[in-house]
């Protein structure tokens, strides 16, 4: 139902795209008319978390009310999901009418705030036309990075390139040294498959502590942001947001964990796990599925880093530190398992694996790379089983 609906609202949006395509083409904003960026609050869906930005182009004279949205899935390219996987994720400029917006806002029941910019009508044309330009079948389609270049980070870096050196931009907005991840942690609550998922998936670029302008990938500190600056006019500097309209208020979606969080998984399976090995150690034996299951999982975890780090466009993904515990070997390993006498030489593999959650502290302490916190019991369960195997295997 929800395909069903989406698809429709983007036939009626290119519909609607191609008639304002026509109608726009020539014309020049009056005097009256605003330049505004949009943001809109947090919605349910995993890349609803973030909010959304937005440019709203109005003019009474011409009758002119759209929003121009960065945020619209390619789905024309006939590669869309191997591209999306690969980290080659197209996406498009779209633009329609402004009402569809905020009617959309108001089912989902998230907030709208609308910022008006401080720009000369010479400016605001200059953007328009920008906009326009951008907007055309051949121009539309960009690369999407989450992180930095994305529907928040697109009208941060027009702002830039209409007003030149008139945009004075502060940067006191940033009230303590973050990283990506960290501001991402702040989005998405930790507790989530989506959250786990994610900080798995990418590697320690995330963990670099964000500039200023690195913060703008984010709906709300673009708000923030705007709120703060200044621009140049007549040689004196003045805000350059005129004026913030709250267009809907609602109260923000708070980020819950999941009903079944992955910590909560996560630790009923460790302690299932730390069970099994308590009972091998007293009846002195090896229960073989719990080491292949152990084993299996964290190298298929393992080839997914590998295959993001190295086989893919995903800017954050190389230099994983997740490999320290899921290691693509392992799914080779996890056969070996299976059998009643191993080979000698997985005795010094588990050492090896031993020594590598070992390191995982240190890298997590210095902020190399930050890890999330439901993967602990399995960090747990992991390191005790490896003692457990390279003392049972050491014959």
């Amino acid at each position: 139902m929800m395909i069903k609906k989406y698809t429709f609202f983007l036939l009626v949006l290119f519909t609607i795209n191609t008639v304002f395509s026509q109608k726009t083409n020539s014309l020049g904003l009056s005097k009256f008319s605003q330049i505004s960026i949009i943001t809109s609050g947090p919605g349910e869906e995993l890349y609803e978390k973030f909010g959304h930005t937005a440019i709203r182009v109005k003019d009474p004279v011409l009758q002119l009310d759209l929003l121009y949205n960065y945020g619209i899935f390619d789905f024309d390219d006939p590669n869309f999901y191997v591209n999306f996987t690969k980290g080659f994720m197209k996406y498009k400029l779209a633009r329609y009418p402004f009402y569809l917006s905020l009617k959309s806002a108001q089912q989902d029941k998230r907030w709208v705030k609308e910022q008006v910019l401080n720009l000369t009508q010479q400016q605001r044309n200059k953007f328009f036309q920008f906009l326009e330009t951008n907007v055309l079948p051949e121009n539309a389609s960009y690369f999407y990075d989450p992180y930095f270049d994305n529907c928040a980070t697109r009208p941060r870096d027009i702002i830039q390139k209409i007003t030149g050196d008139n945009l004075v931009f502060k940067d006191d907005f940033v009230k303590e040294n973050l990283s990506l991840r960290q501001l991402m942690n702040k989005e998405i609550n930790p507790n989530t498959w989506g959250s786990l998922g994610i900080n798995i998936a990418l590697g320690s670029k995330l963990d670099k502590i964000a500039t200023p302008s690195e913060y703008l990938y984010l709906p709300d500190y673009v708000f923030t942001a705007l709120n703060v600056s200044k621009i140049i006019k007549n040689e004196k500097e003045e805000d350059l947001v005129l004026k913030t309209n709250t267009l809907l208020d609602f109260n923000e979606k708070e980020s819950k964990s999941d009903a079944i969080s992955p910590f909560l998984a996560i630790l009923l399976f460790s302690l299932f796990g730390l069970f099994i090995t308590y009972k091998d150690i007293k009846n002195s034996k090896r229960s073989r599925w719990i080491d292949f299951v152990l084993f299996f999982t964290t190298g298929t975890l393992g080839l997914l880093i590998v295959f993001l780090w190295f086989f893919t466009n995903h800017s954050t993904a190389p230099n994983n530190f997740n490999f320290l515990w899921a290691f693509a070997p392992n799914i080779i390993v996890a056969f070996s398992l299976l059998k009643k006498e191993p080979p000698i030489w997985v005795y010094k593999y588990c050492l090896v694996l031993l020594f590598f959650l070992i390191i995982i502290p240190f890298v997590w302490l210095t902020k190399v790379q930050l890890y999330t916190y439901p993967t602990i019991p399995l960090f747990i369960l992991l390191g005790v089983r490896y003692w457990y195997l390279q003392k049972t295997l050491n014959r």
